[in-house]
């Protein structure tokens, strides 16, 4: 064991080093195959020791206790090993386990090729900006041009844009369907019951968790469809498509925020976390953890990674709107809560779970939320901040609870024989639209192709995790500024955490039990609220 980890903590080093190496550029290829090489490397070490659970699973109990009398340095291991047993009726012979291990580089082909392609290959057309200037649309200017207050521009940039992802729709259909089967090997391999019940249980969660996620969602779909009728009435459209869900509704109020700007709003908004976190967020900026603006070949989005033993990187793609500084909390959030746990755990109790991954990344979100809404009294502002609000709730909440309906019943396609094809994905995902948008939302043809632009389908039961994060968060954060230091020391303990307890666990330590569907109501209940706030600030 003590060996094991030891390996994985250097190769884990190493393997960040050339992602972000890669991430710089991926066009350039010598980054790509040391990339490339990094994967082989895991997959080698991984197969090299695929024997350990075996061999621990067949030991005796009462043998097992033996061993931690008699070499008191195992103890460490217990948390380890318990979480080994755990696993027993979905772990294979010692010789299964290493011919499973051995497919783990050939298992990451799908998502590597569509990563190459997405954000290396694809050409996108140009458009008309708002000045009339000719600019190429990328992944990283989509999102602004989204949120232009030019209709045409918005429009244009829809259609260009996914008439890229429609082009490729049949290759890509294709990378989709190979990473399901994937998943369904594995599954049907560890003697799952279906690929849901095997991604959940890496994070020892119930596939209820998830079901309820979705439940609880779809009983809450008015207000999603309120929101869509205030949208549609404040920017006084005949008819709301789209490319129209983006842009604020207060137009007006949107203002340019520099990355400057940008960090020295974080730092005041996260002073509730006390002066040693703001402390941390301050080093992170001064000692250059993050890769700020978009570059030919970079990949697009935002992310923080990092190693044990290094501090924490952040990648981003600053385009100096309000999103971007939100962006910058959310993944400085991610940092610390990765800069906590490496300071408190040893290494192979220092990775956090993916089912509390956002939780810290999107506390910082609410707070940032309401620090500026606390300091704001302008009228405009403050209506250009709540449906700044209102949007998150759509995004993070909403959003990616279609995202994991859509990843939920292509999975259960492919389970039951059906082959995924660009057709099929496009009415699931079409339909799910519709639904998710209400009657007032004119779902147009192109948004049928969006499935192909999400990378994180290829991450394997992944978004869900945002919703349930963002219904922690907005309760740990209204916590911590309602109770001050005893809700902040609580929210460290489970900074700190990383994965020496179940991440169900490590919530109700810091006050969140997601084992009920209180925290996604409570957080859809907010939303309501906001609506009620901003529907009377506009007719005021």
């Amino acid at each position: 064991l003590e060996r094991a980890a030891k390996a994985e903590e250097k190769l884990d080093y190493d393997f960040n080093y050339a992602e972000r190496l890669f991430d710089e550029d991926q066009k350039n290829t010598a980054h790509q195959a040391m990339s490339q090489k990094m994967y082989s490397m895991l997959t080698k070490v991984s197969s090299q020791t695929a024997f350990i659970v075996p061999e621990i699973l067949a030991m005796d109990e009462a043998v097992l206790e033996g061993y931690y009398k008699e070499l008191p340095e195992l103890e460490l291991y217990r948390k380890q090993i318990e979480e080994i047993e755990r696993t027993k009726a979905h772990t294979l012979s010692a010789e299964m386990e290493k011919l499973v291990a051995m497919t783990g580089d050939m298992a990451e082909t799908s998502g590597q090729v569509y990563s190459i392609i997405n954000n290396a290959d694809f050409v996108f057309p140009e458009i008309k900006d708002e000045d009339g200037d000719t600019v190429r649309l990328s992944h990283g200017n989509f999102v602004p041009f989204e949120e232009s207050a030019d209709r045409r521009v918005r429009k244009d940039a829809f259609e260009g844009f996914y008439g890229v992802y429609k082009q490729y729709a049949n290759t890509l259909a294709a990378l989709y369907n190979g990473q399901v089967k994937q998943q369904i090997f594995y599954a049907n391999a560890r003697h799952y019951n279906s690929t849901l019940e095997a991604a959940v249980d890496a994070n020892n969660v119930s596939p209820a968790v998830y079901q309820n996620l979705i439940d609880t969602i779809n009983k809450n779909m008015d207000k999603m469809h309120r929101y869509v009728r205030l949208r549609k009435k404040c920017l006084g459209v005949d008819e709301l498509h789209m490319y129209d869900v983006y842009t604020p509704m207060i137009a007006d109020a949107a203002k340019k925020i520099s990355f400057e700007e940008a960090k020295e709003t974080v730092l005041k908004a996260l002073a509730p976390l006390g002066e040693d976190y703001v402390a941390k967020v301050k080093e992170g900026f001064e000692s250059r953890w993050i890769d700020v603006y978009e570059n030919e070949g970079k990949r697009s989005g935002a992310y923080s990674a990092g190693a044990y033993g290094s501090h924490p990187y952040v990648l981003l793609n600053h385009n100096d709107t309000l999103d971007n500084m939100f962006t910058l909390a959310h993944e400085m959030g991610h940092a610390m809560h990765s800069y906590y746990s490496n300071e408190a755990q040893p290494y192979i109790y220092s990775q956090y779970k993916i089912f509390v991954a956002e939780v810290a990344s999107t506390c910082n979100e609410v707070l940032l939320m309401e620090y500026l809404l606390k300091n704001t009294t302008d009228k405009k502002e403050r209506a250009y901040l709540l449906n700044h609000y209102l949007d998150s709730f759509k995004g993070t909440v909403y959003r990616q609870t279609m995202f994991a309906e859509y990843e939920m019943l292509s999975n259960k396609m492919v389970e039951e024989g059906e082959s995924l094809t660009a057709e099929t994905l496009n009415k699931l995902y079409y339909d799910l639209n519709c639904k998710y948008f209400g009657p007032d939302m004119v779902s147009d043809p192109e948004i049928a192709y969006e499935w192909a632009r999400i990378p994180h389908f290829y991450y394997n039961f992944y978004v869900y995790q945002y919703a349930t994060g963002f219904s922690s968060a907005v309760a740990l954060a209204h916590g911590i500024l309602k109770e001050g230091a005893p809700a902040v020391e609580r929210y460290k303990k489970f900074l700190s955490g990383g994965c020496s307890a179940s991440p169900v666990e490590l919530l109700k330590i810091a006050g969140v039990n997601l084992e009920t569907p209180k925290p996604i109501q409570e957080a859809l209940d907010v939303f309501g609220e906001v609506l009620d706030e901003i529907e009377a600030l506009l007719a005021e």
